[in-house]
């Protein structure tokens, strides 16, 4: 085994190398908070979703219940699926079943968290038909019947599932077509029971530069980017065997702990939402950091792409941070509201009202949900309602079409308030209005969503 070289600190100045490492915080640390997750996932599961292997699917069977702890702010509107599918010993073979015009998508993101490729209603319809998903560089032969090949940009891919569920009495058909998704190998080949393992005599304080470094090195990113990661070299994050952290230099350690530091400061301080005046908040472009890589169900258009190459890593960064795995704006879009329209904070010692002159125009479905402001747990209530939408049964529209919602802790008076009602959870929280396939109004901002309204005590 070849010893481990200790990586000597170069002649730039100390405040350039700090700078270095931040950057290259900011740049890979969607990686490492990616594949960590998956990690976790396979050990551990996520909210309903238990444990699963690579290349299989693990299903909640049914929506995110209330008070249940999610990665992100669950919903009651769809019924979750997640597959790591690991490629590294040849292609998988994906069948997906006929839902019969029934929404659902499977989003597919590569270790870098690029979204990459989208089966489902609106990318491809909802018959039911098999994908070939192809590790980077695979040149063989495509089986008769496939509908399409979906090539990965690196060799573990997360597939994101989503099958709307209209009610409880829904729930079987959808765990029904959940029996039916599978994952087949096409070829013979080892595929890998875990992701490559940093050096474990690492000082944990480097630890997230090892696990940069090795992660780096076996997922490697597209041309572009691997043009901008060189400028790494000089932090050590380029060298190939023994980790080069075991025995750093000390200038090195203090540079890298730094720039940690900054880095986590820099994504942290780009991560807060803008204080709204009791508007909505919404980025149908916070997924807009793939540049490169465009498969199945994707939109290749100069709308949906960032700019800036250098932007795109902040970006990128943020919404690892904040939405790890989140889909493009026009899969789904959600925007929320802290505020009421005088700029108060909503609390559940108020009630509410929200009035709809238009609903909002989307292609699959609108609903909202009330959330504490810590946490991502859906509140629950005793009129067993966590979300309210355009699927909701024995909604009362106003005699002009327009729909008002009640948000509170108590139940309104009257029936036609109390069929309209939304149970909101003591004390300050948040609403979320989840779009799925967002009309074009609402991408460009000419859809404006109603302010919330004060209307009494809780």
């Amino acid at each position: 085994m070849r010893e481990r070289e200790r990586v000597a600190v170069p002649e730039e100045n100390a405040e350039e190398l700090v700078a270095l490492a931040a950057e290259a915080y900011v740049y890979g640390c969607p990686l490492v908070h990616g594949l960590l997750t998956v990690e976790d996932f396979m050990q551990t599961g996520s909210g309903p979703l238990p444990p699963a292997p690579f290349n299989h699917f693990a299903h909640a069977g049914q929506p995110v219940a209330p008070d249940t702890r999610f990665a992100a702010a669950g919903d009651d509107d769809t019924v979750h699926s997640l597959a790591h599918l690991d490629l590294s010993g040849g292609p998988v073979l994906l069948h997906v079943p006929d839902t019969d015009g029934a929404y659902y998508v499977l989003q597919f993101v590569d270790a870098w968290t690029n979204n990459f490729a989208y089966v489902g209603r609106r990318a491809t319809g909802t018959e039911a038909g098999d994908w070939l998903v192809v590790p980077p560089g695979w040149a063989g032969d495509v089986p008769d019947g496939v509908r399409g090949v979906i090539d990965a940009p690196t060799s573990v891919v997360i597939v994101i599932g989503r099958d709307a569920c209209d009610a409880p009495g829904d729930r079987e058909r959808v765990r029904a077509l959940q029996a039916r998704l599978a994952l087949t190998h096409v070829e013979p080949g080892t595929h890998r029971t875990g992701l490559p393992a940093p050096d474990p005599d690492v000082p944990e304080s480097l630890r997230f530069f090892e696990q940069l470094r090795v992660w780096m090195a076996d997922f490697p990113p597209s041309a572009a980017d691997q043009a901008y990661q060189d400028r790494f070299q000089p932090l050590g994050l380029l060298e190939e065997g023994p980790s080069p952290y075991v025995s750093a230099d000390p200038g090195l350690v203090q540079a890298l702990t730094e720039g940690l530091v900054r880095g986590r400061a820099r994504v942290a301080e780009s991560s807060r939402p803008p204080v709204a005046d009791g508007g909505w908040e919404m980025d149908p472009h916070l997924f807009d950091y793939n540049l490169d890589r465009y498969g199945v169900g994707t939109i290749d258009s100069p709308q949906w792409r960032i700019a800036d190459r250098d932007a795109s890593y902040l970006t990128r960064a943020v919404a690892a941070r904040n939405a790890l795995w989140g889909s493009h704006g026009y899969e789904a879009v959600y925007a929320r509201a802290f505020r009421d329209a005088d700029g108060e904070r909503l609390n559940g010692a108020h009630s509410y009202v929200l009035r709809f002159e238009r609903q909002p125009p989307v292609g699959a479905f609108w609903s909202m949900a009330a959330y504490g402001t810590q946490g991502h747990r859906l509140a629950g209530n005793p009129a067993d309602r966590s979300s309210i939408g355009d699927r909701t049964p024995g909604l009362v529209y106003d005699e002009d079409g327009s729909l008002t919602l009640h948000i509170g802790r108590k139940r309104p008076p009257g029936p036609a308030a109390a069929a309209n009602w939304l149970p909101s959870p003591g004390g300050e929280f948040r609403m979320v209005l989840r779009l799925y396939v967002p009309g074009q109004e609402i991408l460009d901002g000419t859809y404006e969503i109603p302010a919330v309204e004060r209307s009494g005590a809780g």
